[in-house]
């Protein structure tokens, strides 16, 4: 993955996909790049949502209802049988695969997309994700399981991991006057786009269905076509700033101060794993998505066990329940689901851009303080049967969750700053594959183990939240322990022009800095339909969301 340049003549002109070509012009306003971003997260954040193919795709062959596959027939025969369904267990694999790959393509490739630049790794995200999609869709086709784990779970994980990366050292540049603010508006929309994507995947799904097709392969074929336009205007509508370049009026704060934690100087991302502050973020970000990401799964489960019959006012068990008050209840669990992924969505952009006033570490204290009491009062609240202290618990921790990666960007960029922030960022990602492993191991088997000791349904997640409150205050030791990195670390005046010189940097000069950019604004029509194209559907997502919480709060 090389920048491609062409020749005309004896002179070499940059392609159309390096990052000489969107180095922004005077008069570009920066207001351009957060919808830019938004459009690649809302498309990718789709992963989240792919649950709502698992139902229909394990009946593909029976349409009606699955064909069993026979006793003998174990997970590597279901990778190429034809004859008869795969199990949602087997499905499943699809949604490891994909943040496995993400975590992996992100630290990888980090440090090629800081030198390629955002538009092309935009362009590749596009294609992997939207092109795995597609594979995917042939894979149901020829009802081949390989096909579909080879093109969303492999090839879209790579799409999923560069596009997500893709805006943040841009909209860090950008935007360094609001760090947390920026990377909040982008990776909010990496949370909601299965708000968007799971309902239109629904109707699709339930407009090509048929009686002899269960209509996910057409669905799959229409969403792929979509995100790749969305994703393709996404990643040529990046621009990234001169090198120097500054908001009007704006100065960076003195980083001489004595505890300061943002720096003006920048760390080579080949020495980030040499340096405690790296490590010890890494287990902050670790310890905060393991709390989080261990009751996204089982929320829905945890709300029904734990009140059974009161969510309907039955004074009932969940073991006492008969099928149509089991039903009602899931319904009510739905709703409490569709809540979290709001309050998930919310505080990715609201506690990234309290940072900005808050400070990173700060911030992160709020999370471990406070999501350890949460945690800690949950089984106070289940045992006293109050719903209302319950639920507003788990959505604030839901918010905290989000926040925690929506701020993890700016922190970094304050520790090590910005030259090589987005492929410092792929390296840490390594901490959310570690969690999405850690977190539902801990609640799914200590679920298992406390019925296992005949503990009743309703307490059996007690002692789970005890443990969560502990890897919180892990994740609080960790964050006190980070202090500035020690200058030995940052690279020196000539390694950091060899880095911009290999990252094909434009230095701004500082008419353009502080008057030029500012005296020639884009037009504001263009910035208003920028930002109309990304949150209509985001509105709409939100909108069907809120129809679930409905059934939820009446």
């Amino acid at each position: 993955m090389k920048a491609g340049r062409t020749t005309v003549g004896n002179e070499q002109k940059p392609g159309f996909l390096t990052k000489e070509r969107i180095i922004a012009q005077p008069g570009f306003n920066r207001w351009l790049a957060p919808p830019a971003a938004l459009a690649i997260h809302l498309c990718i954040g789709m992963a989240y949502g792919f649950s709502v193919f698992w139902l229909p795709l394990s009946k593909a062959v029976g349409v009606k209802a699955p064909v069993q596959c026979e006793p003998g027939i174990g997970f590597i025969q279901e990778l190429t049988v034809t004859h008869c369904d795969w199990k949602i267990s087997t499905l499943g694999w699809m949604y490891t695969l994909f943040f496995v790959f993400l975590g992996c393509s992100a630290a990888v490739w980090g440090s090629w997309l800081e030198h390629a630049g955002p538009r092309k790794a935009g362009v590749v995200s596009a294609c992997c994700w939207c092109g795995g999609m597609l594979f995917s869709a042939l894979g149901i086709h020829y009802h081949q399981f390989w096909m579909m784990l080879l093109g969303s779970g492999v090839i879209g994980g790579i799409g999923l991991g560069l596009g997500y990366i893709s805006p943040v050292s841009t909209l860090i540049k950008w935007f360094p006057d609001r760090r947390g603010m920026a990377t909040g508006m982008a990776i909010m929309g990496f949370g909601g786009g299965a708000m968007i994507g799971s309902p239109l995947a629904a109707e699709l799904i339930k407009f090509f269905a048929t009686d002899t097709d269960v209509g996910v392969m057409l669905t799959l074929i229409v969403m792929a076509s979509v995100y790749f336009v969305f994703m393709m205007a996404g990643a040529l509508g990046y621009r990234v700033p001169a090198t120097g370049w500054l908001p009007r009026n704006w100065r960076p704060p003195d980083s001489t101060k004595v505890g300061s934690m943002i720096t003006k100087n920048h760390v080579n991302v080949k020495n980030v794993f040499k340096i405690k502050q790296f490590w010890l973020l890494w287990g902050v970000l670790c310890m905060n998505v393991s709390a989080g990401i261990g009751i996204i799964g089982m929320s829905s489960p945890m709300l029904q066990e734990v009140f059974g019959g009161r969510l309907i006012g039955i004074n009932k068990l969940y073991g006492e329940l008969d099928k149509p008050q089991l039903a009602a209840i899931a319904a009510v669990a739905a709703g409490f689901t569709a809540l979290l992924s709001l309050f998930n969505i919310g505080g990715r952009f609201f506690w990234a851009s309290l940072s900005d006033v808050l400070g990173r570490k700060l911030t992160y204290m709020v999370f471990f303080v406070l999501g350890c009491a949460l945690y800690v009062s949950i089984p106070e609240s289940a045992g006293q049967g109050n719903i209302l202290l319950f639920v507003g618990a788990f959505c604030l921790i839901l918010s905290m969750y989000g926040g925690g990666f929506s701020t993890v960007p700016a922190y970094l960029a304050d520790l090590f700053g910005t030259q090589m922030v987005g492929a410092i960022h792929g390296r840490l990602l390594t901490a959310w594959a570690t969690a999405g492993i850690l977190g539902p191991v801990i609640v799914n088997y200590m679920r298992e183990y406390q019925l296992s000791l005949g503990i009743p349904q309703q307490q059996v997640y007690n002692q789970t939240m005890l443990i969560l409150a502990g890897m919180l205050l892990i994740g609080l030791l960790c964050n006190l322990l980070i202090r500035p990195v020690a200058k030995k670390w940052y690279m020196t005046e000539a390694e950091l022009a060899e880095e911009r010189q290999l990252s094909h940097e434009k230095i701004a000069d500082i008419d353009s800095i502080n008057s030029v950019t500012h005296t020639k604004p884009s037009h504001p029509l263009i910035v208003l339909c920028a930002w109309l194209a990304v949150l209509i559907p985001l509105g709409w997502g939100i909108y069907k969301t809120l129809l679930s919480v409905k059934s939820f709060i009446s």
